[in-house]
């Protein structure tokens, strides 16, 4: 791979600031200055360095994001804001939402450019696990706890798969586990059970949870480890 378009790979700058990069000095290749940026560098063996900085190189993007209210789970859209509108980088193309989020839904959200982890995350028969908070019209019941671990009908083909219901401390706020991602189905689910979700925010998703020093609107690159549970569920 050539020097600058693995700089642009690892630190999300333009094809001309990697090259002022290396014009400046400020790249060294195994511990050398190198001001070249034709030639070519083997990823999984060469190190790279930026400013004193070891450069660390993925094939993919992967991207955790703190989805607020309002925005549309989408790379476009002609009416509202998209959570594409808040990754405020210099190259984003090719990234996309794995998965989708309501409207008015908040929380943890991925986004990456690997079609195939992807795929295999929303795949209907992997079951990945998904938490949300939600806060209720009504505080919800043990009955309703009973119910949601059997499975809800909520006028499909099928009831829903056994999902986990949480009463929490404070009346009417919940967690919600599913293992699927049906139409609005949370909402479906209490709407069965004669309640109403005013709040809904998922926490949680494949075991990796939303990170706290993320603000709504922030987002994050997804750590090794992160990444490395991600595919070792898929």
């Amino acid at each position: 791979m050539r020097l600058d378009k693995y700089l642009c790979a690892c630190t999300g700058c333009t094809r001309s600031q990697s090259k002022l990069y290396l014009k400046k000095g400020l790249v060294k290749v195994n511990g050398e200055p190198e001001k070249r940026p034709e030639i070519k560098v083997d990823p999984g063996k060469d190190q790279v360095s930026l400013e004193g900085r070891v450069l660390s190189y993925r094939e993919h993007e992967y991207l955790m994001f703190h989805k607020p209210a309002g925005c549309v789970t989408a790379v476009s859209d002609r009416e509202h804001k998209t959570v594409m509108d808040y990754i405020q980088r210099k190259d984003k193309r090719g990234i996309f939402p794995v998965g989708r989020l309501d409207l008015d839904t908040e929380g943890l959200l991925f986004l990456t450019d690997d079609g195939e982890l992807a795929h295999r995350l929303l795949a209907p028969g992997r079951h990945v696990e998904k938490t949300y908070f939600a806060m209720l019209a009504h505080p919800a019941s043990q009955e309703d706890v009973d119910a949601f671990r059997t499975g809800i009908e909520i006028g499909e083909k099928r009831p829903t798969l056994p999902a986990g219901l949480s009463l929490l401390e404070t009346p009417g706020h919940v967690l919600v586990t599913v293992v699927e991602g049906k139409f609005h189905q949370i909402k479906r689910m209490f709407q069965a059970r004669g309640n109403q979700v005013v709040y809904l925010k998922r926490t949680a998703m494949a075991g990796i949870s939303l990170d706290p020093d993320l603000d709504r609107g922030q987002w994050r690159e997804l750590t090794e480890e992160e990444v490395e549970r991600l595919r070792s569920l898929c």
